[in-house]
């Protein structure tokens, strides 16, 4: 992703990186691509559970509850951190049984890591949003980066208030904190952490498995996507810009690939012919019916420049083989 001489550049540059939630989906690639462009021991992974392998066995690792803000203040401290990745948070599906936990773990983890910058112990934080700041009032065909936000979820809500942090700790205090709203994200190298969107990661694992699937969303219902490598490049692209052209410091809209369940089950069937998709709706159809069909995200790609690399038909190509490979399915 990133030349041979921009990494040497990278590793000279006495950056120290914190990863916050480094065993998630999100995490566990972030840490990997962090690790090649500034070297493995300027990347420290952190959960409150042990990372992949190869996150484990590629660099240094603490155990973090988030809630602890001194053991968080004593790691910051050791390795002298000068960047927090934020990534600790329970989702939207998960946060709803369970609203207490979701807004204490995904309030409290974002005021520690913004106090940490306050305080002059960090220099540049990224946060990330959701299109679950969006509600069933928003414009949901190509949603303006400006308009109405009424989330009806634990987890939009909390993402809604991390914004106005954002934004009040940015004006007050000069932090640099940089964040986007993320639509759903699709990997294959971590199992899906109970998001709404999920069930388009679960898909492509059940139709290698199993050739057929049951979806908890119905038919027809558009969802904006984004595949894994483009969420990380994204990511990385806004933490590298000049400070100058981050404009926008409660959250960047961020656009996709915007299908629905009928149309990922169609370009799977490309790859697996006999696979079978069935349509079961439950508790996260209503989440799903109040975020956005589509994003406008103009925003990002004029300030700093941003580009979408994959759709559906080459993501889908792109998830097929890597997990074929990971299950040992001689095509």
């Amino acid at each position: 992703m990133y030349n041979v001489i921009f990494v040497k550049i990278k590793s000279q540059m006495k950056e120290s990186i914190l990863i916050i939630g480094s065993s998630g989906q999100i995490g566990t690639e972030l840490v990997m691509e962090l690790r090649s462009m500034y070297g493995n021991n300027n990347v420290i992974a952190s959960d409150i559970r042990p990372s992949s392998r190869e996150v484990m066995e590629s660099g240094p690792f603490e155990k973090l509850d988030i809630m602890d803000e001194k053991l968080l203040r004593d790691i910051v401290k050791k390795y002298k951190i000068t960047q927090v990745y934020l990534l600790a948070a329970l989702l939207s599906a998960t946060a709803e049984k369970n609203i207490e936990l979701g807004w204490s773990l995904n309030m409290r983890s974002h005021s520690h890591v913004l106090d940490l910058a306050k305080d002059g112990l960090i220099k540049k934080i990224f946060w990330p949003s959701s299109i679950a700041v969006f509600g069933p009032t928003t414009p949901m065909e190509n949603t303006p980066q400006y308009t109405v936000m009424e989330p009806n979820t634990v987890y939009g809500i909390t993402k809604q208030a991390g914004e106005r942090w954002n934004e009040y700790y940015f004006n007050k205090f000069g932090v640099d904190v940089r964040s986007i709203r993320y639509p759903g994200l699709i990997g294959w190298k971590a199992a899906p952490g109970g998001g709404t969107t999920d069930y388009a990661v679960d898909i492509f694992h059940q139709a290698i498995q199993h050739e057929k699937y049951e979806s908890f969303l119905s038919e027809n219902t558009g969802l904006p996507m984004m595949y894994m490598p483009d969420a990380i490049r994204a990511t990385i692209e806004l933490m590298e810009a000049p400070a100058e052209q981050v404009k926008i410091r409660s959250s960047y809209n961020l656009a996709g690939v915007s299908f629905t369940p009928k149309q990922i089950a169609e370009e799977v069937k490309k790859h697996i012919p006999d696979f079978e998709m069935t349509y079961n709706p439950d508790f996260r159809q209503p989440i799903a019916d109040s975020w956005p069909s589509s994003i406008d995200d103009s925003y990002a790609q004029k300030d700093w420049g941003w580009e979408l690399k994959y759709d559906l038909e080459k993501m889908t190509s792109d998830m097929m083989k890597n997990l074929k490979e990971k299950y040992k399915i001689i095509a």
